[in-house]
């Protein structure tokens, strides 16, 4: 169930995310008021052991005391309370909270339908949604559709930008009826770095007065798009130091994010031939492009660029292993 609110409970801020439940008995919408409408809508903790968005927040949130308005009227989404307990992404019965913003009949869509509906009725100047990574990467935002608004929001945050098509039931894609949208990773939990980026970035969303809606040129960023995730197959065990998995990862798989790959880049060893599994958009099986086994390891058949890698084998498990993404086509600019 959701839970709706249109103050901070009383210590709220005083809590770190694993103790959030102490407070609140669920996922929480809380519509605070600013200077300006409509409201910029902010999500955390869709993934419980994604913090930075949380502690930036709270940051936030303390240097505007209750009677100080903010600059710009925020509607704030506190997500997996549940799994934040545990420092959880989420929980084993649980779905992922970043693929329920579609229809569905588990109780967290409903949810979703919920947040999407109040927001609809009160309109929203803009989404952001803060994540971060569970393995080495930069700091990069990711847009569910290329329009000049968009792009500008993500701009602000940094040069690197990732257009996204897949997952299905992301938030992000599902706001982008009601505004732009847009997710920030924020690089690993509790860096100091990326909190400060997060409260930086959110700031300057609170305080501008428009978006703006002329092209973005592509000097000015640095645009990929996703082509495929890449994930190991429920059956087939594997781990970063064990030779008795199928799969045996290098251990410095996540240094590999964001760098471009030439072909014959070794992922890790493999005993009997197993392979990864890797989906484009359409969900057509495309791991023979991307991968191929040499003298029993896992190699890169074309140049990629990996995204997301991580050492975390629960998050492979409950996610992927990575997604593959290759440059936008250039253009003179970007509409």
């Amino acid at each position: 169930m959701l839970t709706t609110l249109d103050h901070l409970p009383q210590g709220l801020l005083d809590l770190d995310s694993t103790q959030l439940h102490q407070l609140l008995p669920g996922p929480t919408l809380i519509h605070l008021p600013g200077r300006r409408r409509p409201p910029l809508f902010v999500s955390v903790l869709l993934h419980g052991n994604e913090t930075t968005g949380w502690l930036a927040i709270r940051r936030l949130l303390r240097e505007h005391p209750p009677g100080q308005d903010l600059p710009r009227s925020l509607s704030l989404f506190i997500g997996n309370v549940a799994a934040a307990r545990y420092g959880l992404r989420h929980l084993d019965d649980q779905p992922d909270f970043n693929r329920i913003w579609m229809p569905g009949d588990r109780p967290e869509h409903q949810i979703a339908t919920q947040v999407l509906d109040q927001m609809q009725q009160r309109g929203a100047f803009a989404s952001i949604d803060v994540h971060n990574n569970s393995g080495r990467n930069p700091h990069y935002a990711c847009v569910p559709q290329i329009t000049p608004s968009t792009l500008h929001l993500a701009e602000l945050f940094g040069r690197l930008v990732v257009y996204i098509t897949q997952p299905q039931g992301l938030q992000a894609s599902a706001f982008t009826n009601l505004c732009p949208s847009l997710v920030v990773e924020c690089g690993l939990p509790h860096d100091p770095h990326g909190v400060g980026h997060a409260l930086e970035y959110l700031q300057a969303c609170l305080h501008l007065d428009h978006i703006p809606d002329r092209p973005v040129l592509t000097q000015d960023i640095d645009l990929f798009h996703t082509t495929a995730v890449v994930k190991i197959p429920p059956h087939i065990s594997y781990s970063f130091d064990s030779n008795e998995a199928d799969i045996r990862l290098i251990p410095d798989l996540d240094r590999l994010n964001f760098q471009e790959l030439p072909p014959n880049t070794a992922l890790g060893q493999v005993r009997h031939g197993w392979q990864l599994e890797a989906r484009d958009a359409s969900g057509e099986e495309v791991s023979q492009r991307y991968f191929q086994t040499h003298q029993g390891q896992i190699c890169t058949k074309v140049p990629v660029m990996p995204a997301m890698l991580t050492l975390d084998e629960r998050i492979i498990r409950q996610d992927c292993l990575c997604y593959l993404m290759e440059r936008y086509p250039d253009s003179p600019e970007l509409l």
